[in-house]
């Protein structure tokens, strides 16, 4: 994870923004929490400001992607956590855990360092929806190699709750599937360099080719074009939320 983030880190805060009405979701999922450990933290995206947080992350690139008065930062790893048993409220993943070499101890070490709940923002690799699939359908195989399941969660958490978080059609944070009302925006290389995804499949170019072919053509907007009445659409993504005694 370190030498990929290494590289996408370079535009990584200006590709992923925070979208303030997912930030709304992950914030009220912490409820009460007043301290919170975000593991992965990357560049301090959807960091709570009116809470003591720390951040935890394996690259120096997105340590140094972080903005001036974000929470401090800690370099390491999900795996091994450099915290006492229950040194926080809360402990916070977003969008990382595909990233971890050994995700059932890194839900174990959430659960050690946190009294009161964790909470990750996650995709559910059961989810065959995403128009993406069609220009790209090796992104599915790669979620099936490197998202868990969502009974997952509960194996190493314990009983978790999942909402579904909906993805506004202008969504300002640009992972995946962010695009979904904007097809154009997956031809743009610097777009796509901002999900780690885009990094790690083949045949890139020859399914932008085809999207772009397909666009021009009215062939996506023949297939997809009732997305385009929508607000927000389900891509996939949930909130996993877990409450411990």
């Amino acid at each position: 994870m370190n030498t990929l983030y290494d590289a996408i880190g370079v535009d990584y805060a200006q590709l992923r923004k925070p979208d303030p009405r997912i930030a709304e979701q992950i914030h009220a999922a912490l409820d009460d929490a007043q301290s919170v450990l975000n593991i992965g933290a990357g560049a301090g995206s959807y960091e709570p400001i009116d809470r003591d947080v720390v951040a935890i992350e394996p690259s120096a690139e997105m340590i140094a992607q972080r903005p001036a008065g974000a929470a401090r930062a800690v370099q390491g790893s999900a795996e091994s956590l450099p915290f006492e048993d229950g040194s926080f409220d809360a402990a916070l993943a977003i969008l990382t855990i595909h990233h971890w070499s050994d995700q059932a101890r890194g839900l174990a070490e959430m659960r050690r360092v946190a009294r009161k709940r964790a909470v990750l923002l996650t995709f559910d690799p059961a989810f065959r929806d995403a128009w993406q699939l069609y220009y790209w359908p090796q992104l599915a195989t790669l979620d099936d190699e490197q998202m868990p399941l969502l009974r997952f969660y509960e194996q190493h958490l314990g009983p978790v709750r999942i909402e579904e978080v909906a993805i506004p059609h202008d969504c300002s944070d640009g992972f995946l599937y962010a695009y979904w009302r904007r097809p154009s925006a997956y031809l743009d290389e610097r777009i796509r360099k901002g999900s780690s995804s885009f990094w790690r499949i083949d045949g890139l170019d020859e399914g932008a080719a085809r999207l772009e072919a397909d666009l021009a053509s009215g062939a996506w907007e023949e297939r997809y074009g009732h997305l385009l009445a929508q607000e927000n659409a389900d891509m996939g993504y949930r909130l996993v939320i877990a409450e411990f005694d």
